[in-house]
């Protein structure tokens, strides 16, 4: 996969013009940020870089814009939260254009250990295209801007756009360095390592509410893991495969033949993979989500044609906790029923409660897992939460990332 690459550690920026590209892409409500960790991972690559005497350009998109401006996404706030993190002033270029003449006259201005931050990437409207001509134009006027290139955005290595990963073509063309900042470092050490060369016994665990979803993740950890979990809606296939009834439960009717291989695979392999033995079971699924609702625990032996599986039982809890706690590698992605109900995340709260109690080295992908483990108040419990839900997954599969491979390698 390429993971030895340089970083921020194995460069020199004094009085160099930096462009990181940073992931604030940060929840926003009435122009307030709701959430800022994003802004607060960014802070140790930024603070070295100002540190080290580089001038310090800082980009980002934010939201879903697809072509052109929206004042809801402006990175506005973002700047203010920077100045209050960062204790200095930002200078924030208000260009849609993003490199226009605004930019290059704030970059152009700048001293040593100064800041800008430029406005999202996206408003300029070609950052989602793959390298097209505009795209090509957009990544060249992001290098003219900088000597040196940071990617510090994991939650984007995934996408081959303009300001991840084409901008290095132009950057590394005049002699400049393209490297990892801290936040995507800690992503390669942790879950690229994890999927490359992991401490065995490694236990992956597999959640969420399709098959469809993860095909290739499930495939590819069946090669690398000891033993693989399978929870949330997407087990109910698997269990179809084996010709158990399963209600209502959410059913992939197009995978149950991947299924069969996959079970099928493990076995020739010799990998284990574990499958729910009990279902936390309702009638009609609850609306609005959180609403109350009655439940009956069955065996996946007996699932009654009428009723929907919706959370793990306590048998599987404690056998997906036994098998965690002899693990000494765990990657955990996708919650094991619909969490966002009290009565139905007990499953999933098991499982992160055995992570918090390991001493293996725990990675959580990103996404939903993400969520419900800092809802749980167990985050800090964890060795490593990936900050991308998208990239996690595409790390899980064996992809080579774009914005990863596009670094220089050491």
């Amino acid at each position: 996969m390429g993971l030895n690459k340089k970083s921020v550690d194995d460069i020199n920026v004094a009085g160099k013009r930096v462009l990181v590209r940073c992931d604030f892409n940060v929840p926003l409500k009435d122009g307030k940020i709701t959430d800022d960790n994003r802004i607060k991972g960014a802070m140790p690559t930024i603070e070295k870089l100002i540190k080290d005497g580089g001038k310090v350009i800082l980009c980002s998109h934010l939201g879903k814009v697809k072509n052109g401006p929206n004042e809801g996404e402006s990175l506005a706030p973002v700047a203010a939260a920077l100045e209050e993190r960062l204790g200095k002033k930002i200078t924030f270029v208000n260009d849609d254009n993003v490199t226009g003449q605004a930019a290059t006259d704030a970059v152009a201005a700048m001293k040593d250990g100064d800041v800008v931050l430029l406005q999202n990437t996206r408003f300029r409207g070609k950052e989602e295209t793959k390298p097209t001509e505009a795209g090509t134009a957009f990544a060249k006027e992001l290098a003219d801007l900088c000597d040196v290139y940071v990617c510090d955005a994991f939650g984007s290595a995934h996408r081959a756009h303009a300001s991840v990963a084409g901008v290095t073509e132009f950057v590394r063309a005049k002699g400049g360095d393209c490297v990892v900042g801290y936040l995507m470092q800690k992503e390669i050490d942790f879950l690229g390592n994890a999927v490359e060369n992991p401490v065995r016994p490694f236990v992956a665990i597999l959640g969420g509410a399709k098959v469809a979803d993860k095909l290739n993740v499930i495939d590819n950890l069946l090669e690398k893991a000891d033993t693989l979990i399978i929870g949330g809606g997407m087990a109910y296939t698997f269990l179809k495969a084996q010709g158990l009834e399963i209600g209502k439960s959410m059913l992939d009717e197009t995978k149950i033949d991947y299924c069969k291989e996959m079970l099928a695979k493990a076995e020739k392999l010799g990998k284990k993979i574990l499958l729910p033995v009990d279902a936390v079971t309702i009638t009609d699924f609850p609306n609005p989500i959180d609403a109350d609702v009655d439940t009956l625990i069955v065996d996946s032996e007996n699932m009654p044609a009428d009723r929907e599986g919706c959370d793990i039982g306590p048998k599987s809890r404690e056998l997906f906790a036994e098998a965690v706690a002899s693990a000494k590698t765990v990657v955990w992605n996708g919650p094991m029923g619909v969490f966002e109900n009290p009565t139905l995340a007990a499953g999933t709260l098991a499982v992160a409660e055995a992570l918090a109690k390991s001493d293996a080295t725990t990675i959580i992908g990103g996404g939903d897992s993400a969520a419900a483990v800092n809802q749980m108040g167990l985050g800090d419990k964890m060795s490593h939460i990936s900050t991308g839900g998208g990239a996690s997954l595409e790390f899980l599969e064996g992809k080579s990332l774009p914005g990863v491979a596009a670094a220089d390698d050491k």
